[in-house]
């Protein structure tokens, strides 16, 4: 089966080398000389000040608030992977959903300030599948109304925003390494802040509060990343430039041929991108699920990214219907897209999803024109006098 990412590993001979070293110190947790050098190496690769490793991006976002002494209700996206939204609920605080902008599908600005509750303390936004938030006026909003803003960067690894890491944006970012993202330690995660009393406080709740052998200062909890991980991390950070040379060279193929015929995500002004994922938005539900199904008959496993809406999950209710995000978490489907993918299979994916499309149109069509179809009549005047079955966002 063809799924939507698979796992990089990198060069096996390199990361044994690592392992060789583990078994030669001895030392597998408990910041090791290899999580050290890979925070150095991540800090100096991404251009941020701090960050601090964790051994997954959930409870990165979990220690996130923790070190922020969020309480009360936090403004965040319902377009997410659901942990952004679980964390949050884990650690006392209440989701208030805002909606999703219709082009770029993050958290849309103009309709946070409306959702501020009396016990808002912070905003809590994703980069969608790697394309920067409007970070400018949510920093804007956040300063009006004294909140902290939290960046859930799982899908951002390497963007940049107006020259910068886009990880510079905001009081924290988190970071997932899980083994499907596009950086990855098999399982890990990340949290960035430029602010080095912060980032002091966030290295102790990642390590149980523990100061040194003899002083605990405060509540903490076990983050921490192994020595293992970090060397998995080290080998895949060597091979960054292919890794996103390869994945843009699939996007453009894919946008190229599709780009027409679906909508496609709208690219934040000023953000670059990493094609961590290619998703596309259809016609309605049932072309998805079509779609799909044509693509699975022939072992292309495509993933819904993000469905179901979070503000229709039942123990969040009761929630006010966030209707741009319901719409868009039943037409978006995310097509295969990692280094090594042969090209056979693009061209498959492309294919069955334009065929499924075309026989759509026409099955329409016929419903219109029912004895012009019988006899072969239809064509491509009268197709294209129907609305299309999926057009680009304009």
């Amino acid at each position: 089966m063809i799924n939507v990412t698979k796992s990089y590993l990198g060069n096996k001979a390199k990361f044994l080398n690592y392992v060789d070293s583990i078994y030669a110190s001895g030392w597998l947790t408990n910041h090791g000389p290899l999580v050290t050098e890979l925070e150095e190496r991540l800090r100096d690769y991404l251009g941020v000040r701090n960050i601090i490793l964790t051994n997954n991006g959930t409870l990165a976002l979990q220690i996130a608030y923790r070190a922020l002494d969020l309480s009360g209700s936090a403004i965040t996206t319902p377009f997410s992977f659901v942990a952004t939204t679980s964390s949050l609920q884990w650690e006392g605080i209440r989701p208030i959903f805002a909606d999703i902008d219709k082009a770029t599908w993050n958290l849309d600005p103009h309709t946070i300030e409306a959702r501020i509750d009396g016990d808002t303390q912070a905003i809590v936004a994703t980069h969608v599948f790697g394309n920067a938030c409007d970070v400018e006026t949510i920093a804007q909003i956040a300063n009006r109304h004294r909140l902290k803003v939290i960046y859930d960067g799982a899908h951002a690894f390497s963007v940049r925003y107006k020259d910068q890491s886009v990880f510079n944006w905001g009081d924290v970012s988190t970071l997932s390494f899980h083994a499907t993202k596009l950086f990855h330690t098999i399982e890990g995660g990340a949290i960035v802040t430029n602010d080095d009393a912060l980032a002091a406080r966030i290295r102790l709740l990642c390590n149980f509060g523990i100061v040194d052998t003899d002083i605990i200062n405060g509540i903490g909890i076990n983050a921490k990343l192994n020595e293992f991980a970090a060397a998995m991390g080290l080998c895949i950070l060597d091979d960054m430039p292919l890794i996103l040379e390869q994945r843009a060279e699939i996007a453009r193929r894919y946008e190229q041929q599709l780009g027409d015929h679906f909508d496609l995500q709208h690219q934040q002004p000023h953000s670059a991108r990493n094609h961590s994922y290619f998703p596309i938005a259809l016609a309605n539900e049932e072309q998805l699920l079509r779609s799909r199904s044509a693509l699975n008959a022939q072992g292309i496993n495509p993933r819904r990214y993000f469905y179901p809406s979070l503000d229709t999950l039942g123990h969040l209710q009761p929630q006010m219907p966030q209707i741009q995000s319901r719409t868009l978490s039943r037409r978006v489907l995310c097509l295969p897209i990692y280094p090594g993918l042969p090209r056979h299979i693009q061209n498959t994916v492309v294919q069955t999803l334009l065929t499924e499309s075309v026989r759509r149109t026409r099955s329409r069509a016929e419903q219109y024109w029912p004895q012009a179809g019988s006899v072969g009549l239809l064509n491509e005047h009268r197709l294209s006098l129907l609305d299309p079955e999926c057009k680009r966002i304009s």
